[in-house]
């Protein structure tokens, strides 16, 4: 569970580290905002499956 956490916040502030530098670089805010989109998608596909793997309760008996 700590290594998944671990795992998810490293990716986290990786991409929202580089969608801030596209969309403040030479992109602007207009060429970062597709990106900005996909990113923060992708991100809540991965707390989600971060939630669904280490955190939800699995009471049916299988360990």
């Amino acid at each position: 569970m700590v290594t998944g956490l671990f795992a998810t916040v490293s990716v986290v502030v990786f991409i929202i580290g580089l969608a801030w530098s596209i969309s403040t670089g030479f992109a602007g805010f207009w060429g970062g905002l597709p990106f900005w989109i996909i990113s923060l998608a992708v991100l809540g596909m991965l707390i989600y499956d971060y939630w669904d793997q280490c955190l939800r309760d699995k009471s049916n008996g299988a360990s």
